[in-house]
């Protein structure tokens, strides 16, 4: 059975089995030895860069804490005084006016506070109301100005589901890596099926150098088992937006994430 099969036969999609496989060669390689049970972790081995990078994303901190996708500016500056340390504003609008007015707002909201905020795929508007940094997905690489948003100092955070996206999201250093959906969500139509918590610990072993955030389905039910796995921050929508006290729910996530681990 080739190695690429096994991965296959272990529910990995053909491009992910394939990054494993190849990777597996180069740890035989740079190890002397063909250990069929290792899983491949090293960054090496999966042709990643080393670091420090001339060409990353400006920093954000390792672990960004509680990190709440909210879909307006209102809920960004009620969770951000909630003190919730990290915010994204998912704001889905086709009217750039509407856009540019939620940004503005958004940015203005976590003002006085300790909030950093993240703007959703609406990059322009972001270098230009001033956020703190940008959050995009996979197909949003193609299109976004990159060199914009480095010059301006944003911060970038990219999406991730699986091995190969990792890979590609890798090559472009950004501040923070995202992964998942770890588990079921009906908020997105997702393309991958959701990775579960020992992909993820081993998605976390191998971006070790990144900030990392779970995202995908997540609520204080599954928490201790998504920060187990090692990952710095983990991302929640429907735990925080659907509470019947947000603020309260975001207090008792926050003192989770934080406590020693």
């Amino acid at each position: 059975m080739s190695t690429v099969q096994t991965y296959r036969d272990l529910g990995f999609i053909d491009i992910d089995a394939d990054c494993l496989a190849q990777a597996r060669q180069r740890m035989a390689e740079r190890t002397g030895k063909a250990d069929h049970e290792a899983w491949p972790s090293e960054p090496v081995d999966f042709g990643m860069r080393a670091w420090p990078r001339a060409d990353a994303f400006a920093p954000c901190p390792h672990r960004l804490g509680l990190y709440a996708v909210l879909p307006d500016a209102a809920w960004v500056a009620r969770m951000a005084r909630a003190g919730v340390p990290t915010v994204q504003l998912r704001f889905k609008s086709e009217d750039p006016q509407a856009i540019d007015r939620e940004v503005r707002a958004a940015v203005q909201a976590v003002h006085g506070t300790q909030a950093l905020l993240f703007i959703n795929d609406h990059w322009q508007a972001a270098i230009e109301a001033g956020a703190y940094g940008v959050h995009l997905g996979q197909e949003d690489l193609d299109t976004a100005d990159l060199a914009a948003i480095r010059a301006a100092g944003l911060r970038l955070g990219l999406s991730t589901h699986g091995y190969a996206e990792m890979l590609i999201a890798d090559r472009y250093s950004p501040s923070y890596i995202a992964m998942g959906a770890v588990f079921p969500t009906t908020l997105k139509r997702m393309r991958t099926a959701p990775q579960g918590t020992e992909r993820l610990h081993r998605y976390a072993q191998l971006l070790r150098d990144y900030p990392t955030v779970a995202i995908g389905g997540i609520d204080a039910s599954t928490l201790s088992e998504v920060l187990a796995s090692g990952v710095g921050s983990v991302a929640v929508v429907r735990a925080l937006v659907g509470a019947e006290n947000p603020e309260r729910t975001a207090a008792e996530l926050q003192a989770a994430i934080s406590a020693p681990r």
